[in-house]
């Protein structure tokens, strides 16, 4: 059983910038990857970004330039540090890991993201 537990959330105004955690309760050498999705009310969650140990994998169009996601191994943490928020980007932000053994997928609770105009 892996846990994320993400942080970070919170309003913020258009053009600022949050930095959002993710904290797993297993070592990140034991998860294949990880990454951040997003949710807005009426929508489909969507892929924001993914890392794995080598490094940051995919990022949605919609956020490259802005967004980065990076990671501490020795915090077994994830981050995504968020700039020039824009209102589209408002949201609950996921953070998603997949184990190397059976691939078992497991997601946090959600951190609410709000960017006002």
């Amino acid at each position: 059983q892996v846990q994320l537990v993400e942080s970070g959330g919170g309003l913020v105004q258009a053009g600022g910038s949050l930095r959002l955690s993710c904290a797993a309760s297993v070592s990140v050498f034991t998860l294949s990857i990880m990454g951040w999705y997003r949710q807005a009310p009426g929508k489909q969650r969507e892929l924001v970004a993914t890392i794995t140990s080598g490094g940051p994998v995919d990022y949605a169009d919609s956020v490259k330039g802005r967004f980065t996601v990076s990671r501490d191994n020795a915090k077994n943490t994830v981050y995504l540090q968020m700039n020039s928020l824009k209102p589209e980007d408002t949201a609950v932000y996921y953070c998603q890991a997949t184990t190397k053994w059976r691939a078992y997928d497991y997601w946090g609770q959600g951190t609410q993201v709000t960017v006002s105009s």
